[in-house]
């Protein structure tokens, strides 16, 4: 069986895509976060146009972290993100359980990475997930690993990397990448097409899914194909855990639609609710 189209966004696939997107972004930022059902629709119905790269920008929003009045601001945008975009994020980590060094949730991408980029896509929707939805301290090593563990990565090979100077490098390489194209905020899509001599298309922050559409257009200077959706018991088994709000943007469907179908998988057995403090998330437990 092929792997889905949703898989060759990444660049993993043989052929060479017309566009390239680089994606900036850090573990930390609930924007990036709440792009993901976006994402997750631009990579189902026009993968195969582009490549998408993911580029770590930690130090933008790292600033003073350490401060009691910062972590106050923190989970206050935390919140009001969660209840603009149905991304839940629950901001009382930052009182509970505060990050205390979230460099090391960066250099853990970039570990990953080495083992692929399939695998670092992953690991990264992991660690959202727990830092987001389960209120984990993403700089703790042992979550990491169990990050790391939980989407299939060579562990040893992970914890080796974890500190290595090759990793360190990938970073600071990351950071340079960030400041040349002058990404001052995040999340920051910049898009490229072939020809190596024009300017990326920089989009700094959350648009609507069209407003990428209309980029991606102009720059092939044709209407793209969209690509149908899979079904969705495909869409939920590949991606395990998704939100109402991600089904919702991928189906062009609306959330009460979403929740009732939903609740018909539930008494079927093949999906399990998954409450959060905003929306809710669904987890596949495929069929009995």
């Amino acid at each position: 069986m092929g792997k889905p189209i949703w898989d060759n966004a990444t660049g993993c696939g043989p052929d060479k895509k017309p566009l390239e997107i680089y994606m900036f972004i850090d573990p930390l930022c609930p924007e990036c976060w709440a792009l993901e059902p976006i994402v997750k629709k631009l990579q189902i119905r026009y993968g195969r146009y582009f490549t998408l790269k993911h580029v770590v920008s930690s130090q933008i929003s790292r600033l003073n972290l350490g401060k009691k009045k910062n972590h106050v601001d923190i989970a206050e945008l935390w919140e009001k993100t969660a209840s603009r975009t149905g991304m839940s994020c629950d901001g009382t980590l930052w009182f509970e359980n505060p990050i205390c060094t979230p460099y090391l949730a960066s250099m853990a991408l970039k570990a990953a990475e080495l083992q692929g980029k399939r695998a670092a896509s992953k690991f990264l929707r992991k660690v959202q997930e727990y830092l987001f939805l389960n209120k984990e301290n993403i700089s703790n090593l042992d979550i990491l690993m169990e990050c790391a563990e939980a989407v299939g990565l060579d562990t040893e090979e992970f914890k080796k990397d974890l500190h290595s100077t090759s990793v360190a490098k990938a970073l600071q390489c990351d950071l340079k990448i960030t400041s040349e194209m002058e990404v001052s905020e995040i999340p920051t899509l910049v898009f490229f097409n072939e020809n190596i001599e024009d300017e990326g298309l920089k989009v700094t922050g959350l648009y609507p899914f069209e407003v990428y559409v209309q980029i991606i257009m102009e720059l092939l200077n044709e209407m793209p194909d969209p690509a149908p959706p899979p079904p969705l018991q495909k869409f939920l088994s590949h991606f395990n855990l998704v939100a109402s709000k991600e089904i919702a943007e991928v189906y062009d469907m609306t959330i009460e639609e979403v929740e009732k179908e939903m609740k018909k998988w539930v008494l079927q057995q093949k999906v399990k609710k998954v409450p959060a403090k905003y929306g809710t998330f669904w987890r596949y437990i495929g069929e009995n």
